[in-house]
């Protein structure tokens, strides 16, 4: 059974702890530490939800699921293709999306996230699993018109707040074969498991370790299953990754006359 991990403001702190039903055993220092319990422990209701991890990086991973690779009428690629994200795309569990002006099409793409725990280089498959803190749950939110207008995705899945993330961090988990769901508005979109999944977690770990030095914190999006679909204002996404629980996220859209 997993052990679940969560990051939350607390007034004007923020802590990290273990989740333990509705309470939170604070440890010291960041979820990144050894996470030795400080002996505090606080309500969950009086906490707001954070991203488990603030990344140097994230790391996407393209048409990793057969399925969704048929619907979006590529390919199924011969090797992992990766893209990267920058840290700022990070959002926090039961946050607002903003909606970018000018986008016409903003899809959700649930996805099962790896957070690296270790620096890692050029690591075997056999020994990525080793390199892993945990996994979380992940909404890939995308432009999709600005994807096919731009035909690469820095600025379809680069605006602030695209990628939220959480609401906890699972350790003890075996990624291969987890049940991984969205919904809009209560209604079933998205429906897959990660062993379906092209390229499976040490896999993917490997070969980005052997393009880029993956430092601690550091997370890889594994890619989503089928059933992508557009979002508009005001709608709920939520993507529920088994052994994590529900992310969830508000859409709304974003003055124009914003800076």
């Amino acid at each position: 059974m997993s052990r679940l991990w969560v990051r939350a403001r607390a007034g004007e702190r923020v802590v990290c702890g273990r989740l333990d039903g509705d309470v939170v055993h604070v440890v010291h220092g960041s979820l990144l530490d050894d996470r030795v319990e400080t002996g505090e422990v606080l309500p969950l209701s009086r906490l707001v939800l954070l991203a488990p991890v603030q990344p140097t990086k994230v790391v996407g991973i393209g048409s990793n699921y057969r399925e969704h690779a048929l619907e979006m009428g590529k390919p199924i690629p011969a090797e992992p293709k990766i893209f990267l994200m920058p840290s700022t795309a990070v959002g926090d569990p039961e946050g607002l999306v903003q909606i970018p002006p000018g986008t016409r099409q903003l899809d959700h793409e649930a996805e099962l996230a790896v957070v690296i725990g270790r620096r890692c280089h050029r690591v075997s498959v056999q020994d990525a699993l080793g390199v892993v803190l945990g996994y979380t749950a992940a909404n890939d939110l995308t432009c999709r018109d600005f994807q096919k207008s731009d035909g690469v995705f820095t600025r379809a899945k680069g605006f602030d707040g695209f990628l939220p993330l959480g609401p906890a961090l699972a350790t003890e988990l075996d990624p291969s074969d987890l049940a991984l769901r969205c919904w809009v508005d209560g209604q079933l979109r998205q429906d897959g498991r990660t062993s379906d999944m092209v390229f499976d977690v040490p896999t993917l770990i490997s070969f980005v370790s052997h393009v880029m030095t993956l430092l601690p914190g550091d997370v890889i999006s594994t890619g989503t299953p089928s059933g992508v679909g557009p979002l508009v204002d005001g709608q709920v996404v939520e993507v529920e990754l088994e052994g994590v629980g529900l992310l969830r996220s508000r859409l709304q859209d974003r003055d124009d006359r914003e800076p």
